[in-house]
């Protein structure tokens, strides 16, 4: 019987640890899992920490390349200012807006306006309300005559 008893101790000793051995094993493989995953996930947030840090710094070369640039553009524009005040104050009178010849015209024409408002305050009749304008002729030509087409045209 201490034979028997030994066997059974034995299959039972046998099967609790074949149990017992695939339980520490399962929580062993779960817990190598996540030690894989926790890694992974660490080395992903190290990556991700690095490409912002390198996002941040090429944003940074960028903004301080656009304000150079706007520095740049600033000054031109300054100096274009500067040039244009010079330009505008000194060579006033030597560029005039109308040549000599158009500035005289205009004086003729605005001389000419002030005599005529001169007359008609003055109530001097004109005749130039009651005159047909010089582009109608008195005669009918061309088209307009009442000849036929094989009428000869009768010189006027």
């Amino acid at each position: 019987m201490t034979v028997v008893i030994a066997l059974i101790v034995f299959v039972v000793g046998a099967v609790v640890g074949f149990f017992a051995n695939y339980l520490i094993s399962s929580t062993n493989q779960e817990q190598r899992k996540l030690a894989e995953q926790v890694n992974k996930t660490e080395a992903a947030l190290s990556q991700y920490k690095i490409d912002v840090a390198d996002h941040l710094e090429c944003s940074a070369k960028l903004l301080n390349e656009m304000n150079s640039t706007c520095q740049t553009a600033m000054k031109q524009m300054e100096e274009s200012t500067q040039l244009l005040q010079r330009a505008t104050a000194s060579d006033s009178d030597g560029m005039p807006f109308f040549s000599q010849e158009t500035q005289e015209q205009l004086a003729q024409t605005a001389a000419l306006r002030h005599a005529k408002r001169m007359d008609e305050k003055a109530g001097l009749s004109t005749d130039f309300n009651t005159e047909a304008p010089l582009d109608y002729s008195g005669k009918a030509s061309g088209l307009f005559s009442d000849q036929g087409p094989n009428d000869p045209i009768k010189a006027g």
